[in-house]
């Protein structure tokens, strides 16, 4: 399960325990940057406000627009707009299970949290970035497309998930505490609960269960 505190190793020359090839063969990149990664249902962020945010920040500097319109696409991923599948227990339960899934061979979990219509995860990867995403989106897309009629999920259409994924590297160790605390306090900031252990959803509340 994920920690509280975590040291990244940063020897690019250490290979996790499976990760080895056969000698015969190059060795594959290893990406220790810590990442977290955001991502977003197809209906989290609606068109309307994603045009409202485009002007509101034109006439900003062309180096400030994109840091602007992400913090306005952050606040508006807060507000917990759209279908909000996350908030069914088994879809929740369902991207958990992705989340594991691959935990410690692929990449390694520091932490995580399941919002109503978006996640953070917070984690060291050893595989490719995208691919990592892909398989997340997969698992959960087709589990949501087998259940939806079953269970009367109130999903997006057939695409779970918006295309992209939102990424920041934390290439510092002393960054890792904060964006672990950050993480577990996304529901508090959203005004769902008052204290981080109290949702039921993240790596917090799973390590005290």
């Amino acid at each position: 399960m994920s920690r509280d505190y975590f040291s990244p190793r940063f020897d690019r020359t250490h290979l996790w325990q499976g990760w080895q090839r056969p000698g015969a063969q190059p060795e594959r990149q290893i990406p220790y940057d810590v990442q977290l990664i955001t991502l977003k249902l197809a209906d989290a962020i609606p068109q309307s406000s994603q045009r409202t945010i485009s002007h509101a920040i034109r006439d900003y500097p062309q180096a400030q627009r994109a840091l602007q319109r992400r913090q306005q696409l952050e606040e508006v991923l807060q507000q917990g707009k759209g279908c909000c599948l996350l908030q069914h227990p088994l879809m929740a339960a369902e991207l958990t299970e992705a989340l594991e899934l691959h935990n410690r061979k692929r990449y390694k979990l520091i932490a995580w949290c399941i919002m109503p219509n978006h996640a953070h995860i917070l984690l060291e990867p050893t595989y490719s970035m995208p691919r990592i995403v892909q398989a997340w989106k997969t698992a959960t897309t087709r589990w949501m497309l087998m259940h939806k009629e079953e269970l009367q999920l109130p999903t997006p259409g057939r695409m779970l998930w918006m295309r992209d994924y939102w990424d920041r590297y934390i290439p510092d160790a002393q960054e890792i505490p904060p964006a672990i605390r950050q993480v577990h306090n996304s529901p508090v900031a959203a005004g769902l609960c008052t204290q981080p252990a109290e949702w039921r959803w993240s790596s917090l509340s799973a390590k005290m269960n």
